[in-house]
């Protein structure tokens, strides 16, 4: 949820409308962003903030042990039944709330993660349990299984010292039964052994992989822009703005920026219920916030809880520590009024927490200092953005000097700094007044919540200015003027969002049943501010790749880029998704600017509609032409005279997709035989209205094949998937990531089902796909090559062995 909660939004909107018209017409026309601020702070009224709080409460971020307690029990039948990751997940909800029981949830929680072969963060959570006064009754159990770990990891030395400690721990505990002791002492003893027999036959533990020469990559130092490689420039024109160019001729799967996040916020995302789970006041779903660290957006394991609430969840100590010194502590109160106000609002506060007031303000000062400059070339008809790119940096230097680009430090060097986000593009000009308004009116919100905490986010400069600025600002019932100052400040970021957010993703995998082809989908995991990566301008048909590792982005060249060519990427709407008119709406609607790259150009002055047009097309039930019309649709076969209505078909269609959607179902049920049986119909529904490339029939394609492939009937599988890759190299392009991870899904499905040699020359073609635009690294370009490694070592005699 980017954007405020839709009752917020409807609230706000309805405030909006009750204005008197002379103000509506002040805030509508309001020039300079502190104005716009200014004139909202008092409309924000006590009852305004009632309903915000009623709101913020159904977001329940605080400590309550009676969670604690439902998560364990839920946990625990997860665990009983063998569901380990479902366990584990509810377990970690149930430490993050202060409870009696904290011990025996980090206990049962390291139980999941033991199953579950991590063993590591198994160790970690039987230290944290024993931490927290772990039952001493329950000591001799819980020390067997730290034993367990340290054999496995093949630590022998501490294992003897705990299995010495769980032997004393059984000898003093008189409280133990006959039938317990017995048990335990048993289990002690066949750990023994096996520490003898690993003693006798020590076996390796693997270390982590070694960098080789290929995974290295030449990092030569661009002296301009920071996370920037040398092969790129920074060019600034009045037509394209700020923009990225080559400097020399760049090969596809080259690195152009490899960027850390000046600021990412966590995106709640989609809420999973979990199966099986009693709608109760806590219920089982599962979001981003319990999958990934809140600040680094690693997966998470065992979780280490924020110490003030319950939303925040980290992988480490030191994550959770680095947040709360930058930021957390200032968020930590503010936890459910952000949640409703959405990400963006989020994001543009944590913005200026990280930068710091000193910072901040100091940008803020020289930016109305240049205001002055501005009303000049405004009242010429210019845009204050406009005028802000041509004249920025200009100040100072001498007459020989060429002007700064805007963002550009006063050594010329475009930093990712937060001069560099301050200096993004707000275009507050086209904004629509309700939206700006309901921008304003949360960040007004934000401020006066922040007015009531202690505000670390002012605790800068001399201890005695700190302690007087901070009493200053408890006492005062208005907004301080350094809150005025944070408040425009946020506005601005909240405003550039529109426009300069990166959404940062991962490709989540998630097991269908028993199938080995794992089915998987890109979840937005982020939203994040990369100042380097908001230089390149948008292309429907990029010729760049953008792939994240954390908070960290990497952008490589899709194709070859000649010298001099400019470095783009998609904003979104592509030209292998939709038609030209379409994308061109969109990015007019979000960005403010009507496309014109050479994509759209060779479109609009053609007759084609768009591969995507011509690729979800519906055709003739006679003679499966396609069908052309708006409202009523004809068959363009001259021969057949049907006609049928848009209406229709789209019902046809959604009809159809739920029947997918019933069928994946059966398949996560383990039904693999049900769910073929149904994709089976859904296919010769499919064909009597849609066209072959229609891409539902590539992904029926892929659902059959994942289907047999669970049922171990490989050639089936890879007959089907073989259609899917059709379609989607129809629509994307043989080159194109999504073509990669077909390939990818392809490869496994032949390595399963031994035919060794189409299996090498699929692996060949997915690596070098996928290497172009995720790089070596990428966990399935190494998958593939261990493929490759194991298939290669079988004798000769097989390689030509097909099924």
């Amino acid at each position: 949820m980017e954007l405020p909660a839709e009752k917020w939004a409807a609230y706000a909107r309805r405030k909006w409308a009750s204005l008197d018209p002379c103000l509506q017409q002040k805030l509508s026309v309001a020039g300079p962003l502190g104005d716009t601020f200014l004139l909202c702070l008092p409309l924000f009224q006590p009852a305004d903030e009632e309903f915000l709080h009623s709101l913020a409460a159904r977001n329940g971020v605080g400590k309550d042990p009676r969670a604690a307690l439902f998560y364990k029990e839920e946990g625990n039948k997860r665990f009983q039944n063998k569901e380990y990751t479902a366990a584990l997940i509810l377990y970690s909800k149930a430490v993050s709330h202060n409870s009696p029981e904290m011990s025996l949830c980090y206990a049962n929680r390291s139980a999941a993660l033991f199953h579950l072969g991590h063993f590591e963060d198994c160790l970690e959570d039987i230290d944290r349990a024993q931490a927290q006064s772990y039952p001493n009754r329950l000591q001799p159990k819980i020390l067997l299984r730290k034993t367990e770990c340290l054999l496995l990891l093949g630590r022998l030395q501490e294992a003897a010292e705990v299995i010495s400690k769980a032997e004393s721990k059984i000898a003093m505990d008189q409280s133990l039964t006959s039938t317990t002791r017995q048990s335990l002492l048993r289990k002690i003893s066949q750990l023994k052994v096996n520490a003898h027999e690993m003693e006798s036959s020590p076996v390796s533990v693997p270390e982590a992989p070694s960098k080789t020469r290929k995974d290295l990559e030449f990092w030569e130092e661009n002296g301009k822009i920071s996370s920037a490689f040398s092969s790129v420039s920074l060019n600034f024109n009045s037509c394209r703005g700020r923009h990225l160019v080559a400097t020399r001729d760049i090969l596809p799967g080259e690195n152009l920026v490899k960027e850390e996040a000046f600021v990412s916020v966590l995106s709640p995302g989609k809420s999973l219920l979990l199966q099986d789970s009693a709608e109760t006041t806590w219920d089982t779903r599962v979001t981003n916030a319990d999958l990934h660290c809140h600040r680094c957006l690693k997966q998470l394991l065992g979780s280490v809880p924020c110490e003030g609430c319950s939303y925040a969840k980290y992988c480490s100590k030191k994550c959770a520590q680095l947040a709360w010194e930058h930021y957390h502590s200032t968020e930590c109160p503010l936890g459910a009024l952000l949640l409703t106000l959405g990400v963006f609002s989020h994001v543009a506060l944590r913005t200026v927490l990280v930068a710091g007031f000193v910072e901040v303000s100091s940008l803020m000062k020289q930016f109305h200092e240049d205001d002055k400059e501005l009303h000049k070339a405004e009242a010429r008809g210019r845009s204050r953005d406009e005028t802000r790119d041509s004249t920025a940096g200009m100040e100072g230097l001498s007459e020989k000097a060429e002007p700064l680009i805007p963002g550009c430090e006063d050594d010329g060097q475009y930093r990712g700094s937060y001069q560099a986000v301050f200096n993004l593009l707000t275009h507050a000009e086209k904004h629509s007044p309700e939206h700006k308004f309901l921008c304003s009116l949360s960040i007004v919100a934000i401020c006066k919540k922040l007015r009531e905490a202690d505000l670390t986010i002012l605790s800068q400069g001399s201890c005695e200015s700190q302690s007087k600025l901070k009493a200053h600002v408890k006492m005062s019932t208005e907004l301080s003027l350094e809150l005025k100052i944070l408040g425009e400040a946020m506005l601005r970021h909240m405003l550039q969002l529109h426009c300069n957010a990166q959404a940062v993703t991962a490709i989540r995998e998630s097991e269908s049943g028993d199938s080995i082809v794992a089915d998987s989908e890109q979840v937005r995991l982020a939203t994040a501010l990369f100042p380097v990566t908001s230089l390149l301008n948008h292309s429907c048909d990029p010729n760049t790749s953008v792939t994240f590792s954390g908070t960290a982005v990497t952008v490589r060249a899709s194709q070859p880029i000649p010298r001099g060519q400019e470095i783009v990427h998609c904003y979104g709407p592509h030209r292998c998704r939709m038609g030209a008119a379409e994308r061109r709406q969109r990015l007019l609607c979000q960005y403010f600017f009507e496309c014109r790259c050479q994509a759209c150009l060779d479109e609009l002055g053609s007759d084609v509609t768009g591969i995507a047009a011509t690729g979800d097309i519906f055709c003739c039930s006679s003679c499966h032409a396609s069908m052309q019309g708006e409202d009523v649709l004809r068959c363009s076969s001259g021969a057949c005279t049907l006609l049928v209505g848009r209406d229709y078909l789209l019902r046809q269609l959604w009809d159809l997709r739920l029947q997918v959607r019933t069928a994946l179902g059966l398949l996560k049920d383990n039904q693999p035989n049900q769910a073929v049986e149904l994709l089976m119909r859904c296919r010769v529904d499919a064909e009597n209205f849609l066209s072959a490339e229609h891409m539902l029939v590539g992904e029926i394609e892929d659902h059959l094949a994942q289907s047999y492939a669970t049922l171990g009937k490989w050639q089936e599988a890879a007959r089907h998937l073989r259609r899917s890759i059709q379609i989607v190299e129809a629509r994307h392009g043989p080159s194109s990531v999504e073509t990669g991870h077909e390939l990818f899904k392809l490869a496994q499905i032949l390595f399963n089902g031994f035919a060794v040699s189409e299996a090498l020359c699929t692996i060949q073609r997915a690596e070098t796909v996928l290497c172009v635009h995720c790089g070596p690294q990428n966990a399935q370009v190494q998958e593939l090559q261990e493929m490759r490694a194991c298939l290669l070592e079988l004798p000769r005699s097989l390689l030509h062995r097909v099924e």
